[in-house]
């Protein structure tokens, strides 16, 4: 009540309370329905146990915007989550919609609404933010320092237990909210990851939505048994989510407001070319470096420009890009460098630095930049002021035009940050492109697992799914006892690579079971008589179902792709380097199926790995449309078919010969309850054995 009074809301306000009287200055009643006048939103505080017969009241009054601060529902039990299901039930058959409960309230600072529905101690600062939270006490918090922090909201909301609204209610509700410009986010969790893609991907091409992803533990990750799923992990998905998305994360919260300061103050450019104004070398240097390291470009300065900042800059001043004026630097200085360097059309973003020099105040360096600033608004300028904290006190009393930081590192984050917006809105949305693949062939051999109780699909099955799905893979065959080894390797030519292939065993190279390299077909019946071998001291004879013999693809660069299913997200592809290094390496890329043919692109683009397919060393590059066809088939793969749970590709092996990728090993693992559902008999091609009889061994209920 007191934050409504303060606040000065331009809206009538009607307390409700039992006992009536006088609240904060405001006639209150006993009862909703007592209020004379039509009522368009509730704030409920009131014991969790008298929720519902409120709700019930507000809908009698024809009220349909509700705020529960009450606490004491799904966060504090079973019991608790039972009244939330209750009310939940409440609010959507009344046709209403909810903010918490369990929540901080809600805020709109435009003038002609003026409502602080919070607890917060501190009065909202007026800006162009919409902020949602998780959490009511770091709203709370955040609210309190947001003078502090130089920047404001525009409205907020504090989603608590997110019964009805959530983070994406929000940033659908502000995609046209002309007075929203920017959106941040702290989530604990996403909801619904599959629509909160679909709503990010599209509004944030029209306004930044930067995200504070809290949670980040890779609990679980631990348990697959695929290379895939154990780099995998909850926070992957997540961050492949926002990646793909188009949403900027942040793993701080001072990085979250440092980046809100700069979006707040800075139009998006139009390059990535930054110019570096400086009174000092060392700090100019310094800046230079955090430039290129963010991949931004030091912008080229034009001869004209440099004739001119000749023309009043005094001769031991540097006028190449980081342009120094030296120590001795007035104000003037200051101004006529930045409105010339503005001016140029190789310039699309402006790093300002100052250091304090003989008497220079550094107030006044700011007001006089932010002078031009005001007159020049078409480029983003960050002022970098070495200097100390009184001075950013002082800015917090100002209305600047401009971002301001310490380090010359945090306003080349922020440049990065502008350009990684610019680079997003320009991305093209991409397709998800159709192919020809032999979907009945794929179904029949995950069936033959199945039936046979079977979770792990054996090598040979793996690979026959993969080449049913069109993914390049090794020419082979398949033996099961000497001699159809030797007239299979005699039919491939040598060399051969020999794999066996279990019921039992997934992990080969565990136990001897990949020779490769194989040059003869003596060497061929001496290496399977000793592979037999080895498998019967072992005890694992019994779980072999041959061995496969496959061309040898000659090639040093190995890599991975694979799918792992996260129980929240859904299916992950993962892209990197493979073979023997990579749960050491660990050079890999995660996106969220299914993947267009742009996010299949930036997953080859994005591994250090990315330089060996290239073609270093005068190495054969890689076919990387093929590798994004792979992986985009995979997709399908698993689009196709949701209850595959593991998935891996190691090595895709880049051919010496011509750069093809080829599939050399396969491991696919399904959830195998959800695969017989699937897969049952109800579907007009779902049962091979053409009946529902015992004769189909199982595959039907």
């Amino acid at each position: 009540m007191q934050r409504l009074r303060d606040y000065k809301f331009q809206g009538n306000i009607y307390p409700v309370n039992p006992k009536g009287g006088i609240i904060e200055g405001f006639q209150a009643y006993t009862s909703v329905l007592e209020i004379p006048e039509s009522v368009d939103f509730a704030v409920i505080i009131v014991p969790q146990k008298f929720v519902l017969a409120a709700i019930d009241e507000c809908n009698q009054k024809g009220i349909k915007g509700i705020c529960i601060i009450s606490a004491g529902f799904k966060e504090s039990g079973a019991e608790g989550a039972q009244a939330e299901k209750e009310l939940l039930e409440k609010v959507k058959a009344y046709g209403m919609r909810l903010v918490g409960p369990n929540c901080l309230g809600v805020l709109n600072t435009n003038p002609e609404v003026s409502m602080d529905a919070t607890f917060a101690e501190s009065l909202p600062i007026r800006g162009d933010i919409g902020f949602v939270s998780q959490s009511g006490a770091l709203g709370g918090g955040i609210l309190n320092i947001l003078k502090d922090l130089n920047v404001g909201f525009a409205q907020f909301i504090s989603i608590g237990n997110q019964a009805d609204v959530n983070a994406e209610t929000a940033i659908e509700y502000w995609e046209n909210d002309d007075d929203v410009k920017q959106i941040l986010l702290y989530m604990e969790s996403i909801q619904n990851p599959q629509n909160f893609r679909k709503l990010a991907t599209r509004i944030s091409k029209k306004k930044p939505i930067v995200a504070l992803k809290a949670g980040r533990s890779a609990a679980g990750a631990s348990a697959a048994s695929s290379h895939t799923g154990s780099l995998a992990g909850a926070d992957k998905a997540a961050n492949a989510l926002l990646a793909q998305s188009g949403v900027i994360r942040e793993y701080s919260l001072k990085n979250l407001f440092a980046t809100a300061k700069v979006f707040s103050n800075c139009p998006i450019p139009k390059g990535d070319r930054v110019a570096i104004i400086t009174n000092s070398g060392g700090p100019g240097i310094m800046a230079t470096d955090a430039i290129c390291e963010y991949g931004m470009q030091i912008a080229p300065i034009t001869d004209a420009t440099k004739d001119k900042l000749r023309s009043f800059l005094p001769a031991a001043a540097s006028v190449k890009n980081p342009i120094d004026m030296i120590a001795s630097a007035p104000i003037e200085h200051y101004m006529q460098t930045l409105e010339t360097v503005i001016a140029d059309d190789n310039v699309d973003m402006i790093m300002v630095i100052y250091l304090p020099f003989l008497g220079l105040k550094d107030i006044d360096v700011a007001k006089a930049i932010m002078e031009i600033k005001a007159k020049n608004p078409q480029k983003p300028v960050i002022g970098v002021f070495m200097t100390t904290s009184d001075f950013f006190t002082k800015l917090s009393e100002m209305d600047v035009n401009m971002p301001f930081f310490m380090y010359a590192e945090e306003a080349a984050e922020g440049l990065n940050r502008l350009n990684q917006q610019r680079i997003w809105q320009e991305r093209p949305v991409g397709q998800i492109p159709t192919y020809d693949v032999d979907r009945a062939r794929a179904e029949q051999i995950m069936k033959q697992s199945i039936r046979e109780g079977r979770a792990q699909l054996t090598t040979r099955e793996s690979i026959d799914v993969l080449e049913a799905y069109g993914i390049r893979v090794c020419l082979s065959g398949f033996a099961t006892n000497i001699d159809e080894v030797v007239s299979i390797g005699n039919s491939i030519g040598y060399p051969v690579v020999m794999k066996m292939t279990s019921k039992t065993t997934s992990h080969k190279t565990d136990v001897g079971g990949v020779r490769v390299n194989i040059q003869s077909e003596e060497q061929l019946r001496a290496e399977y008589n000793d592979l037999i071998e080895k498998l019967t001291q072992k005890g694992l004879i019994d779980g072999l179902e041959g061995v496969i013999i496959q061309e040898m693809v000659k090639g040093n660069r190995e890599m991975v792709c694979g799918i792992a299913t996260d129980p929240q997200y859904g299916p992950m592809m993962m892209f990197g380097l493979g073979g023997v290094f990579i749960e050491v390496m660990k050079d890999v890329t995660f996106r969220i199926a299914p993947l267009t043919d742009i996010d299949a692109a930036e997953m080859i683009k994005s591994v250090k790995a990315y330089k060996l397919l290239e073609g270093a060393r005068g190495t054969k590059p890689a076919q990387m449309e093929q590798i994004q066809e792979t992986l985009l088939r995979l997709s399908r793969l698993v689009n196709d078919y949701p209850f595959i749970d593991e998935l891996d590709i190691n090595p895709l092996l880049i051919s010496e010969k011509n750069g093809e990728a080829i599939a050399v090993d396969g491991r696919i693992k399904v959830r195998l309850e959800e695969a017989m559902d699937k897969l049952s008999c109800s579907g007009a091609s779902a049962c091979s054995c053409g009946s529902c009889g015992s004769s189909c061994g199982g595959c039907c209920h």
